[in-house]
């Protein structure tokens, strides 16, 4: 419980300080003017983003819907686990590849779908993926596509406000002060809103998104009393998603945020893990393992009756 609540409250500090960059740039830029214009235009898109996330990210992974009949053990876990959240049971669709992965996707509960990949399905064993689908059905529980919405929204509009001092400095609007210190001290306020006004949003949208990452992780082991499950699947992910990896691509690129595991393969270094949507793999194994070995000295907070009997893999 105190790692769910400080997952929380991480992101609701994050989406503080977006804000709070949002609104700098904006007054700096153009006052009110400005900043609404940016709202504007970043709602209108990521409002569409938000109401249609399910269907784009389905089209992008060219999933296809599945039945009871057709996947039983798929169908009973995810069943199970929406009963345990208490919500209804979402649509599930498969994915052509042998790209192991799974995500899940739509606006809430109740208009929600989950997506397993025809090659996590056939790498997992019952337990593992039962680990990975309750990571996914938290998503949901969670209301994790709307934060994601909210943060991009205002990212968005960040993006937007430097592209209009691009377009100001074009066009001569820089610097507009009555004096020089005045145009000096506008010039290098903008041109710090054009470098680093999208840099920092892009930092913090991808520090909430790994909040998020580790929350579900955390709630999705809690729901199914097994952390051990989902760590042994995150390893069987980190080696599988590196040995069959996505391609890069601007259509995956929006989905990839919402898969278990980062789809592409990876780069080194410290700046390509700073614009990671994932955390790190090891560390995620080591949370939950600290969380299996708390959950064995607590027996009365162990096992949602739905969920198998829990031990080491």
């Amino acid at each position: 419980m105190h790692t769910s609540f400080g997952n929380g409250v991480k992101t609701a500090a994050l989406l503080g300080l977006l804000s709070a960059v949002l609104l700098g740039a904006g007054y700096g830029f153009g006052g009110i003017g400005g900043l609404t214009i940016a709202l504007v235009i970043a709602i209108g898109m990521n409002g569409f983003s938000y109401y249609f996330s399910d269907k784009l990210a389905l089209r992008s992974m060219r999933a296809y819907p599945v039945t009871a009949q057709q996947q039983p053990q798929l169908y009973r876990i995810v069943s199970e686990l929406a009963t345990a959240h208490h919500m209804p049971m979402p649509a599930l669709y498969v994915s052509p590849t042998n790209a192991p992965n799974a995500f899940a996707t739509g606006r809430n509960p109740q208009h929600a779908a989950v997506c397993a990949t025809e090659g996590i399905l056939a790498m997992m064993d019952e337990r593992e993926l039962r680990g990975v689908l309750g990571h996914e059905i938290s998503h949901v529980a969670n209301r994790d596509i709307l934060i994601a919405s909210v943060a991009g929204t205002v990212a968005a509009a960040i993006v937007y406000l430097a592209h209009f001092a691009q377009f100001a400095a074009i066009f001569g609007g820089l610097g507009g002060g009555n004096n020089r210190n005045d145009r000096d001290g506008n010039l290098l306020g903008e041109l710090a809103l054009i470098i680093l006004g999208p840099l920092s949003a892009a930092l913090v949208q991808m520090a909430i998104s790994r909040s998020r990452e580790y929350q579900a992780d955390a709630s999705g082991a809690r729901v199914t009393g097994d952390p051990l499950a989902l760590a042994s699947a995150l390893r069987k992910l980190q080696a599988g998603t590196q040995a069959a990896p996505l391609p890069q691509t601007a259509q995956l690129q929006p989905t990839s945020a919402l898969m278990i595991a980062n789809p592409f393969r990876r780069g080194g270094g410290t700046i390509a893990r700073m614009f990671s949507t994932h955390p790190p793999m090891d560390q995620r194994i080591a949370r939950l393992e600290a969380m299996a070995q708390r959950m064995s000295t607590q027996p009365q907070v162990l096992a949602d009756p739905l969920s198998p009997p829990t031990g080491r893999l």
